[in-house]
């Protein structure tokens, strides 16, 4: 009796939605993703993986600007950076 192999699978789970969409941007989310060769699962999805990583970038940024208004840079701070650019510039020989 011949071995049995031994394999693993993994599934990725997914779940499945209905969304609705004006006519105009059905019919060119069609056109793009025929000529791209996409199904509209991988169009969806990239677009909404898209979304996302922007959204985490712009809550990103809002902490960062709360964060700036709870202990501003003092006169000090900007003066160090400024002064620290400014060298790191001045150092370049290819500007």
């Amino acid at each position: 009796m011949p071995k049995a192999k031994a394999t693993t699978a993994t599934t990725a789970t997914t779940a499945k939605m209905a969304v609705s969409l004006p006519d105009e941007l059905y019919r060119a989310l069609e056109s793009a993703r025929r000529r791209a060769r996409k199904t509209r699962s991988a169009v969806v999805q990239e677009a909404l993986r898209d979304w996302l990583r922007r959204q985490a970038r712009a809550e990103l940024v809002r902490d960062y600007e709360e964060g700036y208004r709870r202990s501003p840079e003092s006169a000090r701070e900007v003066e160090s950076a400024l002064a620290t650019a400014v060298g790191l510039l001045a150092d370049d020989d290819e500007w």
